[in-house]
């Protein structure tokens, strides 16, 4: 018997948001919802939330998107001379925690926080969710406020004083992108620890359902903020998604370290409404569902890689003071593209764009019945590399090598010019040991990395070395702290130090930061170089590894990923990430052996393109489809 599944079913489409609901275990598939980052930045009010909530209540919620939440700096007043990296402008308690701006947020007022908010959002059977950086603000510090001790309500007190901000805070650790913004918080104290659960129980009063925990991953890692928070949440008596960005440089490595104890990781840098953005995450998802991490244990259920926010619709500009104002740069392929590979790795899908203003094509993609189905109930997702690809002018080809391309040769980007590039990785991972002292002059003790390659004699990538600015400072927790660890000069400027962390925030396809910043009493300026052969940043306790990359390109090429229905259907996407029109084929042959046990390799199978309708008929050898420049196709294998 031949099966054909027809996806536009209206009991599969709308029993959809019901299943997940109904689903055991937290975060069981990939959360869905509407975050005000892609169209708001920082400045959404309480009246603009207010409203693109009711409509996500009315039009995205019968489709499962159930989390409507508010980014970064809800509490930041927006008055002349505030934005994104600005000092003195926020509103904070006594306890020197944030607390929304009663300007922008009215019913704040009075001590209420987001209490009324959260209420509303309930009462439209939503759930609320809040942004908020790392440890402790740069505000609260100045001001030196005590911390709250939440078991007696009254100033934290330990070994017969009481403990403030500046007790607890990291001032040479402040976040990377946000120097004045945020610092982390030392949480081997029980002052410090306690100033987070005091953050994180004023949420539970207000009745927030997602924290977006940011400048904790990634290169800015913070494994201590993001144990003592998943503690805190595991004690609620409400279940919270915990989710952490940003992803810049998070890698399988380090993410395994903390998909335990989180709900939701960003897995790259911000994602903006470009296609060289889109396009930096297909090596990134590929290298994340090789290593088994999609749906992996998370924090009272499961964890999800994260590819950032959907900037379709009605958009903002990154860092912008001023709300949505302009259309997505994209085209309707590459948003097909986006969608497509958000959906079939799993990633959580939230939309960034302003509801408000809700067009017909951005809501056929956000509710696409195939899509979302793949996305929450689909399984074996991960790239599939057996294709070829071919277009008018021939088989796809490498510019600069002038041979015929095919995927399984894995050609990632047109190259131009070598260079070597500083990554950041957990120091268990075997891949950052190889770092030595080494003695090139009469002068200067250098640390070099001898890169793990055939070439014999490679020129070794090597930094100057001196004793850190902060072990040098007169104070002696510094002196303690810091002992023995040191800053990596560039080889031609003696007042540039080698840094672990990038001074601003990065878009996905901004993935480089192996730079230099003037030297300064900076924790991501210390390294310590270990017995094993690891070099430690004292910032993220991440060690250094060192690739050699070519030039920057746009991505090209062709990929694919498959998956497993729920009822046996077999899903192919094809990409296409060159600039024309290219024919993509996979030999069903090859997908039966990349789904061994599924039904390809039993039958005859039917297939069905998505997005065009068309019914491809029976497929014997090879599935082809022509696909768009910067387009996908979405097959569905129906097998006997």
């Amino acid at each position: 018997m031949k099966i054909i599944l027809v996806f536009s079913s209206l009991c599969l489409f709308l029993g959809l948001h019901s299943q997940r609901v109904s689903s055991q275990g937290h975060a069981s598939t990939p959360p869905r919802g509407w975050n005000s980052y892609d169209s708001f930045c920082w400045t959404i009010s309480e009246e603009e939330y207010l409203e693109s909530v009711d409509v996500i209540a009315k039009q995205l919620r019968p489709y499962g998107y159930e989390y409507a939440v508010v980014d970064y700096l809800w509490y930041r007043k927006k008055v002349p001379g505030a934005y994104v990296d600005s000092l003195g402008f926020d509103v904070i308690d006594k306890w020197g925690r944030p607390i929304p701006d009663p300007g922008r947020w009215p019913s704040s007022r009075g001590g209420n926080g987001f209490t009324e908010v959260a209420s509303k959002v309930h009462q439209l059977g939503l759930k609320f969710g809040i942004h908020l950086m790392r440890g402790i603000s740069t505000q609260a510090v100045n001001a030196n406020t005590p911390i709250l001790d939440v078991t007696k309500g009254t100033a934290y007190k330990e070994a017969g004083r009481i403990w403030t901000a500046k007790d607890i805070a990291i001032q040479a650790r402040r976040c990377a992108w946000m120097q004045n913004g945020f610092m982390s918080v030392n949480t081997t104290l029980g002052a410090g620890k306690a100033f987070l659960k005091s953050l994180y129980l004023q949420y539970d009063e207000w009745g927030v359902d997602f924290v977006k925990n940011d400048c904790v991953f990634g290169e800015d890692f913070d494994v201590g903020e993001i144990t003592v928070v998943s503690e805190v949440l595991k004690q609620l008596n409400h279940p919270v998604v915990y989710s952490l960005s940003p992803g810049t440089q998070a890698s399988p490595a380090l993410a395994k370290g903390i998909t335990g104890i989180v709900n939701m990781y960003r897995i790259t840098g911000d994602d903006w409404d470009t296609w060289d953005d889109v396009g930096a995450h297909f090596d990134v998802t590929r290298d994340f569902a090789a290593a088994n991490l999609i749906g992996a244990d998370g924090l009272l259920g499961k964890s999800w890689p994260d590819l950032d926010m959907l900037p379709l619709g009605w958009l903002t500009d990154p860092g912008s003071n001023d709300g949505p104002h302009r259309q997505s740069k994209l085209t309707l392929d590459e948003q097909r593209t986006q969608m497509t590979l958000w959906s079939i790795a799993k990633s959580p899908l939230m939309y960034g764009g302003d509801v408000r203003k809700l067009d017909d094509a951005t809501i056929s993609l956000l509710t696409n019945p195939t899509l979302l189905e793949i996305n929450s109930f689909s399984s074996n997702n991960k790239e599939f590399p057996l294709i070829s690809g071919s277009s008018s002018k021939g088989d796809i080809k490498n510019a600069d090598l002038g041979n015929t391309w095919k995927s399984r040769r894995q050609l990632k980007s047109l190259q131009t010019s070598d260079s070597q590039v500083l990554h950041l990785t957990s120091c268990a991972d075997e891949k950052a040991i190889g770092w030595s002292t080494k003695a090139l002059d009469q002068d200067l003790e250098h640390i070099c990395w001898k890169e793990h390659s055939r070439k014999k004699y490679q020129t070794p990538f090597c930094l100057n070395k001196r004793e850190s600015l902060l072990a040098m400072k007169e104070d002696i927790m510094y002196k303690q702290q810091y002992q023995g660890k040191v800053n990596l000069l560039a080889s031609d400027r003696e007042d540039m130090c080698l840094h672990g962390s990038p001074k601003r925030k990065l878009t996905s396809n901004e993935l480089k930061t192996s730079f230099f910043s003037p030297c300064e009493w900076d924790a991501n300026q210390m390294w310590e170089l270990n017995p094993n052969g690891t070099l430690a940043n004292s910032y993220s306790g991440l060690c250094a590894t060192v690739n050699s990359v070519k030039g920057k390109a746009n991505p090209v090429g062709v990929r694919s990923w498959i998956a497993t229905g729920r009822q046996g259907e077999i899903y192919v996407a094809f990409f296409n990430l060159n600039s024309a029109k290219t024919t993509i084929t996979a030999n069903k042959s090859n997908l039966a052996k990349a789904l061994p046990g599924s039904r390809v390799s039993a039958g005859s199978c039917r297939a069905k393109e998505v997005w065009s309708g068309q019914d491809l008929g029976i497929i014997d050898k090879a599935i082809s489809f022509g696909v768009e420049s910067h387009g996908t196709a979405l097959i569905v294998l129906s097998c006997s």
